[in-house]
Formats: C-alpha cells, sequence, structure tokens
C-alpha cells in the first residue's frame, strides 16, 4: 500500500516568472545555475538569449518570459538559468531557462492537479497541462515538450552550434 501511495505523488520544481507561479516536473530538471555570462548569437529568435558554457558544452539560454509573451527578465539577485531536458521527435535537447526566481519543490498527488483552463487564459493553453493550488495560489504545470515547437528545437540547436564557434573565439582571445 506505501509503495502504491508513493508512485501517485510527483514531484515539481516551481518558479516565477512575474507575478505568475509555474512548475515543471522534477524529471525534466538537470541543473539551478546562478546567472551567469550568456554569449549571444547572431540573429537567433528573440526569446533566445544566447549560449552559455556549461562544463565545456554549450547550453541555449531562453528568456521564459518572453517565450510565454510576457515582458524580458529583467536581472535580479533571484534570477536564474534552470537547465531542462526537452525532447522532441526523439531528439534530447538541454535548454537553460531564465526564470525569475525559483521557489520550492512541491510534491503533488495526481488528485491536486486539475486540467487547464479551457479558455481565458493569457497563457498558451498547451503548453499547460494542469494546475495545482498550493497555498490558495494557483501554480501552472508546463509540459516543457509543448513549450517549442519541433522547428524551434531545429533553430535552437542551429543557433547552439553558432554560439559553439562564438565561444570558441572568446576561449582563443583569452
Amino acid at each position: 500500500m506505501a509503495n502504491e501511495t508513493l508512485t501517485n505523488i510527483n514531484s515539481y520544481l516551481s518558479f516565477n516568472l512575474g507575478e505568475e507561479e509555474f512548475a515543471t516536473h522534477v524529471s525534466k530538471v538537470l541543473n539551478i545555475l546562478e546567472r551567469t555570462e550568456i554569449t549571444e548569437v547572431p540573429r537567433s529568435p528573440d526569446y533566445m538569449k544566447g549560449v552559455i558554457n556549461l562544463r565545456g558544452t554549450v547550453l541555449p539560454v531562453i528568456d521564459t518570459r518572453i517565450k510565454f509573451g510576457m515582458t524580458p527578465t529583467e536581472y535580479t539577485t533571484n534570477t536564474c538559468i534552470v537547465v531542462m531536458e526537452v525532447e522532441m521527435e526523439g531528439d534530447t535537447v538541454h535548454v537553460g531557462a531564465l526564470v525569475d526566481s525559483v521557489q520550492a519543490v512541491l510534491e503533488l498527488e495526481d488528485s491536486q492537479i486539475q486540467p487547464p483552463p479551457s479558455i481565458g487564459s493569457k497563457y498558451k493553453s498547451e503548453f499547460i497541462y494542469g494546475m495545482a493550488k498550493n497555498n490558495e495560489k494557483f501554480i501552472m504545470l508546463l509540459n516543457m515538450e509543448k513549450v517549442f515547437s519541433s522547428d524551434e528545437i531545429v533553430s535552437i540547436k542551429e543557433k547552439t552550434n553558432e554560439g559553439e564557434n562564438e565561444i570558441d573565439k572568446t576561449i582563443t582571445k583569452e
């Protein structure tokens, strides 16, 4: 019986974008980084801030606020990069998502998750697979695979490769 209860509990990392609280399943979260120097990549989509060097690999960083149609991120001491794994059409891509602040790891049972609103949401509802109530506030649970279209993933991968060249240039100058 105890094992059954454990399988129905899911852990989610919650984070803020403006006044709104979002969460993603912890299985998608690889790391949480302090904000670091981001190398801009020319001609990349407006939501792609650039790339960073993460332990020898190039990681694309997106401004999650822009991706969700909000104003660009204003950097504070709480701003951080949540490194996530996104799978699309059999391909796995690591993406850094710029967020205003990380809140907590929440344990949510399936019974606490409600379907997203069908109308009236200012965020694209296909990104959101559920809503959870926590301390009288709703948290939008994100489906990271649906945040990006397959074209965007291809674009991010191409820009990441261009970013590798930019980082290589920076390293050779030092």
